[in-house]
């Protein structure tokens, strides 16, 4: 008996087949197939042969490989009774159930008196496919590893792309070839990490940006994953992810994956990256203020650091607002007596000496500029000079000798005493004053992983959420340390990166569009001599690498030259004027035939127009520029394309392409595949470029 199963949106399908009462595989994950089609036959055609040096049958490549029917790779589960006992379970079929978008199947060890449930679920609008692994048991037992469902790697592809990085250097792509054995990534800091964020492409021979096949994977967890793609040497290639190995520190009845969200693609990288970017903004965010439109930020960290003067932020304030800032964040430094970074996190009371008369007068003046009013916390750490560490040394995690992280140690979110301090004083500065932002930080890696520090964290944010629906929340991790769908589900933005140089942040931004939509992505005007890199960069190209996300300011203002101010100030009303597009956009990598040129393309969701940004990060290795084709345009439609900022156009661009004196009007074929050719520039300078269909 074989029974089959098919998982289906608009644009892939997933047929799940097993013999008999054995767990199900994927016996096929690509374009959406016909309704006709047989999965019986489907299921017999997968079937490999065999021949010497093998087994007489080849073990399952199952939703959770057993070890129990002798599966040659890494199993999907690995678990030890409550005495410690290995445990080698051996799941038989128990119940189905499924509608229009929704398949959950359940599987039984009943020796070893085990459940086993996954689930999937497919969103026709966005094209991702959501799936899960819970195992439930009648007796507490130790976990050491659980999959999520566990998918084929394709055997039309020769490499994986992978994700890692570094403070100020977040989403590094990795390519890694396929070979027979094993990549394994597993981040044990207890948070999403600079260095490992949870995201996987694999692309089949010859997909680029633009076209060919790819299968895009994300875990939405927060607090550290494992991810083995593993060639077997029959050839067969499985994918599994889950949470770090033994994060689960204490045995339970009931554990679960988080979810893994996957997406074939028939358009390039850009397909997996844009049913990213449609299910993360419209499925997995919750918006506190759905219609409104995003705002421009201002953030006042680099501009006073800690030293909080009443007199100088209003002067600040006021000339954020006079350039276009819309949100004005108050960041570290106004709590405690925070001078530095060396106390008083967690003592989450107004530092009286900086404002005697508490917030209220500098709130008070934000909104008089016609401005919101944000706020930084770092609820989840304490430093030693603190009030609470004094009071409350046992809150902390890990051991007391511990090697601290920019001063400070983490608070054990698993306690309930905690998490209740904390929502106290967050609640308190929340109910006394009209903030809607947060600014939420976590600036070290834990001790030690541990999954219950993470669930502690989400719990602490979901009841603040409860309570306070109306206030945003940004996840900073020093940057881009805490990024993933699954802090997602309780924040609305991300900080990307501490990197405010806009050299580095356009390669950054470009990457991180795999998986993240403009909405989330928070990206800031630094000063004209960043911070963290020592680049002076021009302002032009400072302003439009923010405008490529949501735009804000961190610079100090009161640096600007007049020409400075006017340049943000004009690139800000752009900005201002095509957000409400912009917002829901399809976020499109460009394959630039000049490795010099890194650049992308904003499509409406419409498809009525479009923005492309084309920056130049190095010096060409040819004279002029190469054409630039752009992506999923209508072939026949005509469109009227004008360059922006042509009259940024340097005295040694002496040429007259016609960019420069009028609009392009052409078919989409034409853009296509011939491209668009812009006008000489340095390095270090963005083209800027909008399309309308006619």
């Amino acid at each position: 008996m074989t029974r089959t199963y098919r998982i289906d949106d608009t644009r892939q399908t997933l047929v799940l087949a097993a013999r008999n009462d054995r767990l199900p595989e994927v016996v096929y994950w690509g374009p959406r197939l016909g309704a006709d089609e047989d999965l019986d036959t489907l299921h017999a055609a997968h079937a490999i042969d065999v021949t010497g040096g093998m087994l007489d049958e080849n073990p399952d490549l199952s939703l959770c490989p057993e070890a129990s029917r002798s599966f040659p790779g890494q199993p999907g589960l690995i678990l030890r009774s409550g005495d410690g006992t290995p445990l080698l379970p051996k799941f038989c079929f128990v119940d189905v159930a499924q509608d229009a978008t929704s398949l959950v199947l359940t599987y039984r060890d009943a020796d070893n008196r085990l459940d086993l449930t996954c689930r999937f679920l497919s969103d026709p609008a966005t094209n991702v496919i959501t799936c899960q692994t819970a195992l439930d048991a009648d007796r507490p037992v130790h976990l050491h590893w659980l999959a999520a469902p566990v998918l084929p790697g394709p055997q039309q592809s020769d490499e994986m792309i992978d994700v890692s990085g570094r403070w100020c250097g977040e989403f590094q792509l990795s390519r890694t070839a396929w070979s027979p054995g094993m990549r394994y990534r597993e981040n044990r800091t207890g948070r999403t990490g600079h260095e490992h964020f949870s995201g996987l492409i694999v692309p089949c021979r010859g997909a680029t940006n633009t076209r060919g096949e790819a299968y895009g994977f994300h875990y939405g967890w927060s607090g550290g994953h494992r991810m083995i793609a593993e060639e077997l040497p029959d050839g067969r290639r499985q994918i599994q992810w889950g949470h770090a190995a033994r994060m689960e520190t204490e045995a339970a009845m009931h554990f679960s994956t988080a979810p893994l969200y996957i997406a074939y693609s028939d358009t390039g990288l850009n397909g997996c990256a844009v049913a990213f970017q449609r299910h993360l903004r419209d499925r997995i965010v919750t918006w506190p203020k759905p219609d409104a439109p995003r705002p421009v930020h201002y953030n006042c960290w680099e501009a006073v650091y800690f030293d909080h003067k009443l007199p100088v932020l209003k002067d600040i304030a006021a000339r954020a607002a006079a350039l276009g800032a819309e949100r004005f964040v108050l960041d570290d430094g106004w709590f405690g007596e925070r001078d530095d970074d060396t106390r008083s996190l967690s003592d989450w009371t107004v530092d009286a000496r900086k404002y005697p008369d508490g917030l209220h007068p500098l709130i008070d003046h934000v909104h008089g500029l016609g401005m919101t009013f944000g706020i930084w916390f770092e609820p989840e750490m304490i430093n030693e000079d603190s009030d609470i560490h004094r009071a409350h040394p046992d809150w902390v995690l890990g051991s007391e000798d511990q090697t601290l992280g920019r001063q400070q140690k983490a608070l054990n979110m698993a306690l309930p005493a905690v998490r209740d301090y904390l929502y106290d004083r967050i609640a308190a500065i929340l109910s006394d004053h009209q903030i809607d932002y947060i600014k939420w930080d976590h600036n070290r890696v834990l001790p030690m992983p541990d999954a219950s520090q993470t669930r502690g964290s989400y719990a602490l944010i979901d009841r603040l959420r409860a309570d306070f629906p109306q206030v945003e929340i940004e996840s900073c991790a020093s940057g881009g340390g805490r990024i993933d769908f699954g802090i997602l589900q309780r924040t609305q933005r991300v900080w990307l990166s501490d990197s405010n140089d806009a050299l580095e942040r356009l390669r950054i931004q470009h990457d991180a569009a795999l998986f993240l939509p403009m909405a989330v992505t928070g990206s800031h005007v630094g000063p004209r001599v960043c911070h963290t890199s020592g680049r002076t960069l021009d302002i032009s190209f400072r302003a439009w690498v923010a405008a490529q996300r949501h735009m804000g300011f961190e610079m100090d203002p009161r640096e600007l030259t007049d020409h400075e101010a006017s340049v943000l100030k004009e690139v800000t009303d752009w900005w201002k004027h095509h957000r409400h597009w912009l917002h829901k956009a399809d976020i499109l990598r460009l394959d630039s035939a000049d490795p010099a040129v890194i650049a992308e393309q904003q499509l409406a969701q419409d498809q009525s127009r479009f923005v492309v940004f084309a920056g130049k990060a190095a010096t060409s290795a040819q004279i002029v520029p190469r054409p630039l084709r752009l992506t999923g345009l209508d072939p026949d439609a005509r469109y009227r394309v004008t360059l922006v900022n042509r009259d940024t156009a340097t005295h040694l661009s002496r040429g007259a392409p016609l960019l420069k004196s009028d609009a392009l009007v052409v078919t989409g074929t034409y853009l296509m595949h011939h491209g668009i050719t812009l006008p000489w520039s340095f390095p270090e300078r963005m083209w800027v470029l909008e399309g309308e269909k006619l």
